[in-house]
Formats: structure tokens, C-alpha cells, sequence
């Protein structure tokens, strides 16, 4: 049998303490996977949905073929699987900023880690997303400079509740001028928030992008209660 509850992992970053845990969930009699950053939770393998609906959504904005794809943020890899269950998707390349996360994937302690490093279109690549996106050298290490299909970000819990108030400047026109750089004509930017639609953002969006659109995603509590929602930005470089 399972044990009630196990700490699998517990490191300190420049960040803070993160940590691995896996419980067994006695209401729900499923085995629950969750991070924290300190004291604060950052991602629970109970509330997944949105996390696969920005890879589909995402995606569903692209017409094309053969799409090379960034996902930023790596996290408990469901956005990222979503993103290989598209057959379109020629490479998915993963930025995660702690090498951490990168490592519990590869040793086989989160569900998904063995699927994704064993599917040799996908590319785990540890650095500062919010580095890359406003530098010259872009995502892919080994190819500078290059540009991608789509972009789809989950890191931050929105573009006003960041992790790091340094990741600010990434949700402004200039920020966001700078990520489109990475992108092919028309590529879509696609943007996980756990707030709800914002105004402000969608207008920063437009300064930069074409076809700015925010979805909503719901899905309900486990535990019963109220339906929640997170928000999904979508947006197109221009031709």
C-alpha cells in the first residue's frame, strides 16, 4: 500500500525551498503529487486542466505542419505532454528555470517523466525562461537565433501576481515585443493565468500581437463546491 505521505524531494534554490510530495488522498483515495515554494503551493496533479487546455488551445490557433514548439515552464509536465499529443508538434523544447524540476522528471519521480524524456521530439532545457525570451539567443541552445510556431507559458500565476518581481517588465508591450522576436510570422503566443480576464493585459497584447483573445477554462473542485476558472491569452505575430 502507498504511504499516506512522503516527501520525495526538498532542495533550496535562489528562489527559495522547493519541494516534492506525494500523498495518498483518503476522500479522494487517489495518489496526489504536489510542489510548493516555501510555504506556497505551486502546482497539484488534481488541478491539471487548464495546463493541458493552454497546449490545446494554444495549438489550435496553428494551421500548419511539422511545429516547432517552446513551452515555458516544465512544472509536472502535463502542458508539455499535451503539447507531444499533438502529431503536428515536430520539437517541444521545455524551459524550466530550476534544475530541480528537470531532474525529478528524468529520475522517474513525477508520473509524466518517463513519456516525456523518453519521446525524442521533446528537449528539457534548464535556464530563465524571462532571460531567454528578452535576449537575442532565444530557447534553443544549440541553434541561436532561432524561431518557433508557438510559444506557451505557465510559470507565474498571472501577469500582475508574479513569482519574481524581476519577471514584470516580461508582460509589458516592450517585454512582449521582444518575445515575438522568437516567433515565426503568424506563431502564437499562448499565456496560462490563474486570474481572470485582464483588461490591461489583452490592451498590452495588442500593442504587440494580432487576433488577442482570452478563453476561459473551467473545470470543477474534486472536492465539491464551485466550479473554479483560469484564463488562457492567445495571440498571433503578424505576417
Amino acid at each position: 500500500m502507498p504511504a499516506r505521505f512522503e516527501e520525495l524531494d526538498w532542495r533550496e534554490t535562489p528562489i527559495g525551498v522547493i519541494s516534492l510530495r506525494r500523498r495518498l488522498d483518503p476522500m479522494l483515495g487517489v495518489q496526489v503529487h504536489e510542489v510548493k515554494l516555501n510555504d506556497e503551493y505551486l502546482m497539484s496533479s488534481l488541478f491539471t486542466a487548464a495546463e493541458i487546455a493552454l497546449a490545446r488551445i494554444g495549438l489550435a490557433q496553428l494551421s500548419g505542419t511539422e511545429l516547432d514548439v517552446v513551452v515555458g515552464g516544465l512544472g509536472l509536465g502535463y502542458t508539455a505532454r499535451a503539447a507531444l499529443e499533438d502529431s503536428r508538434v515536430r520539437s517541444l523544447h521545455v524551459v524550466e528555470g530550476l534544475e530541480q524540476v528537470v531532474e525529478w522528471h528524468e529520475n522517474g519521480l513525477l508520473p509524466l517523466g518517463a513519456e516525456l524524456t523518453a519521446d525524442p521530439r521533446n528537449h528539457f532545457v534548464t535556464g530563465d525562461f524571462f532571460a531567454m525570451a528578452l535576449g537575442e539567443r532565444g530557447f534553443d541552445p544549440d541553434a541561436p537565433g532561432r524561431r518557433f510556431d508557438a510559444v506557451l507559458v505557465d510559470i507565474d500565476h498571472s501577469p500582475r501576481h508574479t513569482l519574481d518581481s524581476g519577471h514584470g517588465g516580461f508582460y509589458a508591450p516592450d517585454g512582449l515585443r521582444r518575445l515575438a522576436t522568437h516567433l515565426q510570422p503568424r506563431g502564437v503566443f499562448a499565456l496560462w493565468s490563474d486570474d481572470p480576464p485582464d483588461e490591461e493585459f489583452e490592451a498590452a497584447l495588442a500593442e504587440v500581437f494580432t487576433d488577442v483573445q482570452d478563453h476561459s477554462v473551467f473545470f470543477d473542485n474534486p472536492y465539491g463546491g464551485p466550479r473554479k476558472a483560469n484564463t488562457i491569452y492567445t495571440a498571433r505575430r503578424a505576417a
